[in-house]
């Protein structure tokens, strides 16, 4: 079986996460640069399965600018097997429709039995990517699984909701997402880190999986209108003068959150 897992560069959720007020996408500068962690437990799901079943290859992709390679190698650390990252300028700013196309594409090129993605990134939230994918590709798509179960043939989940869980199916090939609810990813040890160096990592551009570089991010979409968010204003402080209800009750009738 072959598992292509799907992950991403993000700016670390612990630091300072900015938009470029020029560009009106985000600021890689502005903090540390990270394996997204959903795609980290995605590929943990890969590679859990990988374990106790023999002769099944794990392949991490990404569509990331060029800097983002040894954040990519990390998924050849925990265990991949080989890595794809697609690369090219015309990318940069690309949507949710474009990024899907990509890696779509890239899909097709790889071949692939199963597709795990997390159900969203830390920086774009859009959540809509792997379901996106498996339209294209004419597979079925079960996301947003708090819980996953492989088989030769097929895969099957559940998926919470408010007031039910419910229990999905999908016969192979598929595509599926996962949720925080899946295990912790492991940590690449001294030897998988050896190890990744020599590892297959390819890189392609657009015009390895046959698409017109003309039809770029920008040529997609543009930003129109950008502002930073306004610092937040200090607290209302009430001090206890025998009053503090009745001030209490004043302002919550104020803001009209009573």
């Amino acid at each position: 079986m072959k598992i292509v897992v799907l992950v991403k560069e993000v700016p670390d959720t612990y630091g300072d996460r900015k938009l470029s007020l020029e560009t009106g996408l985000a600021d890689r500068g502005a903090s540390e640069s990270v394996l997204d962690e959903i795609g980290e437990r995605a590929l943990e799901v890969a590679l859990s399965y990988a374990d106790k079943n023999a002769g099944t290859e794990v392949v991490v992709l990404s569509m990331a600018p060029a800097s983002a390679v040894t954040t990519v190698r990390k998924g050849l650390a925990m265990g991949a097997a080989s890595a794809v990252q697609v690369v090219d300028e015309a990318l940069l700013g690309a949507d949710l429709g474009l990024t899907a196309e990509v890696l779509a594409a890239a899909l097709r090129k790889t071949g692939f039995d199963l597709v795990i993605g997390g159900n969203l990134s830390t920086d774009g939230s859009g959540g809509v990517v792997p379901a996106m994918i498996a339209e294209l590709l004419e597979v079925p798509a079960a996301t947003m699984l708090a819980a996953v179960e492989i088989t030769e043939s097929s895969v099957s989940g559940s998926r919470a909701s408010d007031g039910a869980s419910a229990t999905v199916s999908a016969a192979l090939p598929a595509v599926i997402s996962i949720t925080e609810a899946l295990p912790d990813a492991r940590f690449p040890n001294f030897k998988g880190i050896m190890a990744a160096k020599k590892k297959p990592f390819e890189t392609w551009s657009l015009a390895d999986l046959g698409i017109d570089a003309e039809d770029s991010a920008a040529a997609r979409s543009i930003v129109i209108g950008l502002t930073e968010k306004p610092p937040r204003s200090a607290g209302v402080k009430i001090t206890d003068e025998g009053d503090a209800g009745t001030k209490l009750a004043e302002f919550l009738i104020q803001n009209r959150l009573a």
